[in-house]
């Protein structure tokens, strides 16, 4: 199989593309275990990409509990450099209603409990992170939404990553507002820091489907309310996907490639064989 450049990693309500041809199922058996769902290469409207269910069909795992190593390891192994994420949220800001899209362009980290690192047992690497999310592959993708959304689509936003699975209370909702926070999720991290490891370029697309619980004239966030919004966003981003991947393809290298370069500070002869044989996928270019 020809190496697929482009993956698109499915978020809530996006477990599969309708209409898609599928090439090939991939099963990918990884050192930190089994991918959330079958890798499914596919071809939609002429362009080829991976397609991988977050939180596998059926939303079999919760936030904290997706595989997200074995996630990005096995898109890596497949030539994957490229990842447009699609991801529910919650807005933070009056701005951004409900089935508006946002391409965030920073990070709060708010996780506890998540491996989210390929360098440790045996090796230690720390990669920059200051832009957390690839800068030439979101201006790339904004281009179509813009076009297609005009003012329903925000190119610039903070994503403040929560633990969940609860949804924040009033506090933290209004305490992440003020910190100038516009959208909260659960599964923007470690994915997009695992993806800066693995030397791959990463944006996501943040569908809004509620106010959080931050507007005291509206109702709580419910399930109800979130699968609504979220249907419709789903069958958007579908439409869009041809002209994302598109956009995407025609993006070139840039520093996320190279990301782990000077990330390493173990002496090489210090670098364990077990911990070589493990990322030889991820970084045998630098190990020797």
């Amino acid at each position: 199989m020809k190496p697929i450049h482009t993956a698109v990693i499915g978020g809530s309500g996006l477990y599969d593309i309708p209409g898609a041809e599928i090439i090939e199922e991939l099963q990918i058996s990884t050192p930190f275990g089994k991918t959330s769902d079958t890798i499914t290469v596919i071809s939609f409207e002429g362009q080829k990409a991976a397609f991988l269910p977050r939180h596998g069909k059926g939303h079999v795992f919760n936030p904290s509990e997706i595989p997200v190593r074995a996630n990005i390891y096995a898109l890596k192994t497949i030539g994957v450099n490229k990842i447009i994420a699609i991801s529910a949220v919650g807005s933070l800001k009056e701005e951004i209603p409900p089935e508006d899209f946002v391409i965030p362009d920073q990070i709060i980290d708010r996780t506890k409990n998540r491996p989210s690192t390929f360098f440790e047992n045996g090796i230690v690497g720390h990669i920059s992170f200051g832009d957390p999310f690839c800068q030439a592959l979101s201006k790339a993708i904004a281009e179509p939404l813009t076009n297609e959304m005009g003012k329903h689509f925000h190119a610039h936003g903070t994503y403040v990553c929560m633990e969940g699975p609860a949804f924040s209370t009033r506090a933290e909702s209004n305490l992440y507002r003020n910190w100038g926070a516009s959208v909260i999720g659960m599964t923007a991290l470690p994915e997009a820091k695992l993806a800066r490891e693995a030397e791959m370029c990463y944006t996501m697309i943040a569908m809004s489907t509620d106010y959080d619980c931050w507007r005291q004239n509206e109702e709580s966030v419910t399930i109800d309310m979130i699968i609504g919004h979220m249907q419709k966003n789903t069958a958007r981003v579908k439409q869009l996907l041809p002209k994302l991947l598109i956009a995407a393809e025609k993006t070139g290298d840039c520093p996320c490639r190279t990301s782990a370069a000077t990330a390493i500070f173990t002496a090489k002869d210090k670098i364990t064989p077990e911990a070589k044989e493990r990322l030889s996928p991820l970084y045998g270019k630098y190990l020797g």
